[in-house]
């Protein structure tokens, strides 16, 4: 469990870089958002080239020249995730600068009506120009565009109100895409500012709670083992014991190498009988009876194998019997499970007792982490009963 807390946190770090951060999610609905601006402006104007072209192929050029532009600059900032200048600069020359000219000079189109998709095509020209470019560059490409534009409407003699339409517009076209660029831009950098700084808390709470756990082991383990030994209650020289500090040994080492995916959970009954060795050989003995053990989570086999070894470590430790009874069965529904530790030593008086870090950290809070929950039933003479239920 220690290692997938680690494991789990930086593969999250890593598909959330993959879907992409809120600044290009930003970016990604500016260009939607202009893209859909030019989509209606390209609308108007194929339906006024095929309504009064009359044949001129002039205007179904300009046109066509529109299209493509718009599909270049467009499909380029949709594959690659945002504008290429290049292609900016080259519609704002063209379809916004050019256009009104060449459609006046040799298409015939010396109306204010007629010339007017074109003119409109420059505001959608104008938006992307904002965000697209440089602050220097878009101010002299909107500049460009309102310049061009008043000679374009004069020359077909547009009304003051009609000239004075189009350049608001046209420049309010352009503020208001930098300013929404600007607000989402700065959410976005917040927003991934705040997502780093959670996951680097997360990553820390997870390494955390993976030393936690190694401390867990090793107190229900190798520790265990040596206070054993310390306490001259065991032979060291015996073969039980010499087999548990070699098994032990290698548990260290795995510990040291094992990965995540490499880490072998047993099923609940094999995990229990583990545990149930690994207290034997410290010359405990333990009574045993499984009934209808569920299958249940590999992560809750490990907590019941990993509590349940504690328990019976504080019985080899405190009870003063020498026998421990151990009972694991599974519920009538078949959607959990029950392991008792019971004792027949001296018990305690709970309301004067203070658990230590095996009862706190190893049995009660193992449990809950999987969902299930561990109860202490004691009294002084009355021995200990220790009940491990999941789920809770």
């Amino acid at each position: 469990m220690a290692w997938s807390r680690t494991t789990g946190w930086s593969r999250a770090l890593r598909q959330s870089k993959g879907v992409g951060s809120a600044l290009q999610r930003a970016r990604s609905f500016m260009i939607l958002t202009t893209l859909l601006y030019r989509g209606s402006h390209l609308t108007v104007g194929v339906l006024a080239v095929a309504q009064r072209s009359s044949g001129h192929p002039v205007p179904y050029l300009g046109i066509a020249a529109a299209l493509g532009l718009s599909v270049l600059g467009y499909g380029t900032a949709l594959r690659r995730g945002w504008f290429d200048a290049r292609h900016v600069w080259a519609d704002v020359l063209v379809t916004g600068c050019l256009l009104p000219f060449a459609l006046y000079a040799w298409g015939g189109l010396r109306e204010t009506p007629a010339i007017g998709w074109a003119m409109l095509l420059g505001g959608s020209a104008s938006a992307a120009a904002a965000i697209a470019l440089p602050r220097l560059q878009a101010v002299v490409a909107v500049a460009l565009l309102v310049a061009t534009h008043l000679v374009g409407y004069h020359l077909v003699g547009a009304s003051r109100a009609v000239l004075g339409g189009h350049l608001n517009s046209l420049l309010s076209s352009a503020v208001m895409a930098w300013v929404m660029w600007w607000y989402l831009r700065r959410q976005g950098r917040l927003l991934d500012e705040a997502n780093a700084r959670a996951l680097a808390a997360e990553t820390q709470k997870a390494r955390y709670a993976e030393r936690l756990d190694h401390h867990r082991a090793l107190h229900d383990t190798v520790l265990a083992t040596l206070t054993t030994l310390a306490a001259g209650g065991v032979d060291a020289n015996a073969p039980e014991v010499r087999e548990r500090c070699a098994r032990e040994a290698a548990y260290l080492r795995r510990l040291i190498q094992q990965t995540a995916e490499e880490v072998h959970h047993p099923e609940m009954g094999a995990a229990l009988e583990e545990a149930v060795s690994s207290v034997e050989s410290l010359r405990l003995r333990v009574t045993t009876q499984y009934h209808e053990l569920p299958e249940v989570p590999p992560a809750v086999a490990a907590a019941f194998a990993d509590a349940a070894r504690e328990a019976l470590n504080n019985v080899r430790r405190h009870a003063g019997t020498g026998h421990a009874y151990l009972t694991a069965t599974g519920e009538a529904d078949g959607a959990g499970a029950v392991v008792t530790v019971v004792d027949r030593g001296p018990g305690f008086d709970p309301e004067h007792h203070v658990p230590g870090f095996g009862l706190r950290g190893s049995v009660h809070a193992r449990m809950a982490e999987v969902g299930g929950r561990a109860v202490v039933d004691t009294a002084p003479g009355e021995g200990v009963r220790v009940e491990l239920r999941w789920p809770a």
